[in-house]
Formats: C-alpha cells, structure tokens, sequence
C-alpha cells in the first residue's frame, strides 16, 4: 500500500488512534446516520447499530495504534463496509433471513474492500489472540501483560519480583504455549492471511 496514495480523510484514522473527541464526534455527526438507517432498513434498531457502531470504531481504533493503518479511500465508504459486515455477520449468527441489500451503498471501490478485509482479518486476529491469551495460567498472563507495558525486561523483572533470568526465560515459554495454542485453534486455519 505504499504505493498508493493517503487518502485527506487519515485525519479520521489518526483522530481516532488519538482519541481526539472532535474527531470522534465529526465521525458521528457526519458517518454514523447513515448506518444506522441502513440497520434499521435490515432487521435491526438504533441500540444495536450502536452497538455495531462502537465495535467497529474499537477494531479501527485498534488496527490503527497497532498496525499504524494508512488510508488510501474515503473514511465513509470503509467505515460504512465495517459496520454492514458486522451487522449481516450478526444477523447470519442469529438466522434472521429478512436482509434489504442497498446496492448503491455497497462500495465498488478497490481500496475500500481491501481496507476492508484486512480490517477483518485483524480483527479475527485479535479476537483469537485475545481468546487463547485468557487460557494461559495467571503467572504467563501477568508476565505478558507488564512486557506488553513495560519494554524494558529489567523494569518487568523488577515489577514482578523475579530474576531478570527467570522473567526472559518465562516470557518465552509463555509466548510458545500461547503460539501453540493459537495455532491448534480451530479457528486459526479459518483466518485468512
């Protein structure tokens, strides 16, 4: 994506890894109306497109501190594909049938649907991760959490009361139980990478 150009609307990406309240309230002034009416057009209401709204802003939020995602299309069209994604994904897990497809907002544009995807992707990612991560014991899920915080491994020895050693030695076991465990998941062969 290097190659392609960043779209004027990353100020919505960048406002939001920044938690910038302007930002977040231009989002909902001018992005979220429209999906809204979209959901209540296909079986749903105001509180659960809400619901939809803030699940999708939370994975943007995400993959945009995390991955420092560049937009290269209009924050309109990839947000309003997030959020109708999620929304027929919910509505196929609880086998409501009667769905109104708008053609004219579905996006035809290149950019968005790839944005769109890798969207996606992250988000079975972090999903998965976040899964596995609660079935690690207490001791590996506190070692990992202070070296997510803490960059410096004499900091986490330290924070944890254990031998600078003992911390490296461990974070390491615990990052393989955890690569194994994502990796036996079921679900891991169903992320596409």
């Amino acid at each position: 994506m290097s190659e392609k150009k960043i779209h004027e609307d990353q100020k919505y990406i960048d406002g939001l890894a920044s938690n910038n309240s302007f930002i977040i309230q231009a989002i909902y002034d001018k992005f979220v109306p429209k999906v809204v009416n979209y959901i209540k057009q296909n079986s749903g209401d105001a509180e659960r497109a809400q619901d939809i709204i803030q699940e999708t802003l939370v994975t943007i939020y995400n993959q945009a501190s995390q991955k420092k995602m560049k937009l290269t299309c209009p924050f309109d069209a990839y947000f309003f594909l997030l959020c109708k994604r999620k929304w027929l994904n919910e509505l196929k897990k609880s086998n409501l049938k009667e769905v109104t497809i708008n053609e004219d907002a579905l996006s035809k544009d290149e950019d968005v649907q790839k944005l769109s995807f890798e969207t996606s992707v992250f988000e079975k990612r972090q999903l998965l991760f976040n899964e596995m991560f609660q079935k690690l014991g207490n001791a590996c899920k506190d070692l990992l959490k202070a070296t997510f915080k803490i960059k410096s491994m004499e900091k986490v020895s330290e924070h944890l009361g254990v031998s600078y050693a003992y911390a490296r030695k461990k974070k390491s076991l615990c990052i393989g139980k955890l690569t194994m465990l994502i990796q036996e998941s079921p679900k891991f062969n169903n992320i596409n990478y």
